[in-house]
């Protein structure tokens, strides 16, 4: 395991901000998803993680600092010089003399960028900047807080998708804090669910989507219509607008998919929904 947490506890005055009581461990080559509402404690765990905030209880782990990098959701750089100048100083290195930067700055198209300063960039053009230097430490644990957060749809699915390109194949660990359920489909293979700081939920996200939600949910507008022939199936929990139900079975899933498309119903069948995922494991939580 290259990381273990146990009986961690963060707290901001009075108020506990992040309290962990069952070990959680990240273990080499998972890439783990951290979701949560505002206020869930998902950057507080990395903060606890990186000693940037006093805690309580006990994060064991063999790697040295060197081994650790992270991609805070927040950052700011001199405006006064080039982007490149800033790079080179920062990263201690020549971009026409390192090949591996060569390389990362060509896997994002970001030559255009080196000759302008930060205050220039767009904000995708920002998010690439501070992903390349974090990816350039190549450590073998790796956090992104929020990575393509207040980025429109379009530059965060590129943005998603490049990075997913970048890690397929490499043995690094990646813990990836999003609230956006669409990048953790494509980047996360396990999940850990807070809310309250509290941990809701952790494991692979196959397994918790069976134990949450069923082997498959069809999802479905929330309609009148769709209301009075969802009756006699199991609901879940699902945002307003939608109905979702739930399947435990193959009877049950013909079953259900004969009924809607005899009533000529529009839906989508999921066996990975994380947002209803997410929904349904926060309320079971809670009924205990």
């Amino acid at each position: 395991m290259l990381v273990t947490i146990g009986q961690l506890e963060v707290k901001y005055g009075s108020q506990t901000a992040l309290k962990i009581e069952e070990p959680i461990s990240f273990d080499k080559g998972e890439r783990i998803g951290v979701i949560g509402s505002n206020g869930a404690g998902k950057s507080t765990l990395i903060k606890a993680l990186f000693g940037l905030v006093p805690y309580r209880g006990r994060i064991i782990t063999q790697l040295k600092p060197e081994q650790m990098a992270v991609h805070m959701q927040f950052n700011e750089y001199v405006t006064t010089m080039p982007i490149k100048y800033i790079m080179e100083t920062i990263l201690d290195t020549k971009i026409e003399k390192n090949k591996e930067l060569q390389e990362l700055i060509a896997f994002f198209a970001f030559e255009s960028c080196l000759s302008k300063r930060f205050n220039a960039l767009s904000g995708g053009q920002k998010q690439k900047f501070t992903i390349i230097m974090v990816m350039f430490q190549k450590a073998e644990l790796t956090f992104y807080d929020e990575v393509t957060s207040g980025l429109d749809f379009e530059t965060r699915q590129k943005l998603t998708e490049k990075l997913s390109e970048w890690y397929r194949d490499k043995e690094d660990t990646l813990v990836v804090v999003s609230h956006y359920y669409e990048e953790l489909e494509q980047l996360a293979d396990k999940l850990l669910i807070l809310d309250k700081g509290r941990v809701v939920a952790f494991g692979k996200k196959d397994a918790l989507f069976e134990k949450y939600c069923g082997k498959v949910v069809f999802i479905m507008e929330n309609s009148e219509k769709n209301r009075e022939l969802s009756k006699g199936f199991p609901v879940l929990k699902s945002p307003e607008h939608l109905i979702a139900l739930s399947c435990e079975n193959k009877e049950q899933e013909r079953e259900i998919m004969t009924a809607l498309a005899e009533n000529n119903v529009n839906f989508k069948r999921s066996s990975s929904d994380i947002e209803i995922l997410f929904m349904n494991a926060r309320e079971r939580f809670y009924e205990k």
